[in-house]
Order: structure tokens, then C-alpha cells, then sequence
């Protein structure tokens, strides 16, 4: 059974997402002896809890159309599911190469990359009527992580 998904549920895995992230920033954080690597990465999780935030305020100014349920689905099973596949998928319960700053970096934009093609996948799953525009504005912040991280990246080579 196919289930079309709405703006709300996106977003709500997509706060998640950001709260993973978080979490992997500041266990890499934890798992280095290096203090500039340390002081990075305690930064990028900083940046992850403002981008949950980004979300929630993103997801409060949803129309009612885009919060609209789709199925009949008491137990909440679709977003349950989707939580469960990005939790796996993206950063969670992935093992962090902590061995040098840019090994978690490299490690960190997969993982950015990991949720942009999560997203791109959704928003075929989202019909337009349901907000899928909205996964757009998802797919930017995303993008900017790794443009972030990249330029991070390119830092710690030289």
C-alpha cells in the first residue's frame, strides 16, 4: 500500500533529522582528542538545533490543507515508518570515523547528502495539494549544510 504523506509529516522527520544530526556532531565532538576539531563540531551541532528550530517555525505556518491526514492511520504508522527509515538512513546509528576532522566531515556530508535524497524522495510522495513545495525550502537548508561542510572540509587540508 502506497500512503501519500503532507507537509507536517515531512517536517516532522525533517526536526528529527536535525536533532540526529545534532547528536552524531556532538558524539564526533566527544570522540576527538583534537580542541579546534572539537570547537567545530560542537558549532555544527549548534547549527542543527537552530535548523530544528528553522523547522518547527517553518512547520507552524503550515496551511491546514498541508497538515491534512491522508489515510486513516490511528496508530500514526506512516509517520512511524518514516521516522523509522530516517532514522537508519541518515545520521543515525552510523558508525562516525572519528580518526581525523576530515574524516568526520567526509562522514557528515554523506549523511547531508543521505537526507537530500530522503527529501527528494518524499516530495514524490507528498502531492502538491499536500504542500510538496515546501519540501523545497527542506532541500535548501540541506543543501547549505553541505555547502557549509564542504568549505569546512577544504579548511582542515590545508
Amino acid at each position: 500500500m502506497m500512503y501519500d504523506f503532507n507537509a507536517d509529516d515531512i517536517f516532522e522527520i525533517a526536526e528529527q533529522l536535525e536533532r540526529n544530526g545534532a547528536q552524531f556532531y556532538r558524539t564526533a565532538a566527544e570522540s576527538t582528542q583534537d580542541a579546534d576539531a572539537r570547537e567545530l563540531l560542537l558549532k555544527l551541532a549548534a547549527m542543527e538545533d537552530d535548523h530544528e528550530k528553522t523547522f518547527v517555525q517553518m512547520r507552524s505556518e503550515l496551511k491546514a490543507s498541508e497538515k491534512k491526514a491522508t489515510v486513516f492511520d490511528p496508530e500514526g504508522d506512516a509517520v512511524a515508518y518514516l521516522r523509522a527509515l530516517a532514522d537508519t538512513r541518515v545520521f543515525f546509528e552510523k558508525p562516525i570515523d572519528t580518526s581525523s576532522l576530515e574524516a568526520i566531515l567526509k562522514d557528515a556530508i554523506t549523511a547531508e547528502k543521505d537526507s537530500i535524497v530522503f527529501y527528494l524522495g518524499m516530495r514524490e510522495a507528498v502531492p502538491a495539494d499536500l504542500g510538496r513545495h515546501r519540501l523545497d525550502d527542506v532541500i535548501q537548508e540541506e543543501m547549505g549544510h553541505i555547502r557549509l561542510l564542504s568549505k569546512s572540509l577544504v579548511a582542515s587540508k590545508k
